[in-house]
């Protein structure tokens, strides 16, 4: 797994938990535990998203307004990271 691979697991990870606690204070909004750790989370995911965007370019097309095509010459999760052996 590439480091690049790496970086986006992590930032999945932490926006699966977003979700989730998102969805959890829907019906306990007054757990302040929760909230923090919403909080949290998403703060470490803002982190984990710069440090990508700063090392690999953006992750959508919002992510960068001065040139809104820089997001599609990244890898596409079908491209082969490795170069073929032909």
């Amino acid at each position: 797994m590439t480091e690049r691979e790496r970086l986006l697991r992590r930032i999945a990870t932490y926006d699966f938990a977003i979700v989730e606690f998102n969805l959890y204070l829907d019906t306990h909004p007054f757990d302040k535990e929760i909230t923090q750790k919403l909080n949290d989370y998403t703060q470490k995911s803002d982190e984990l998203r710069s440090e990508f965007e700063r090392r690999f370019g953006p992750l959508t097309i919002t992510d960068d307004a001065e040139n809104r095509w820089a997001w599609i010459a990244s890898p596409w999760p079908w491209d082969n990271s490795r170069e073929d052996d032909d």
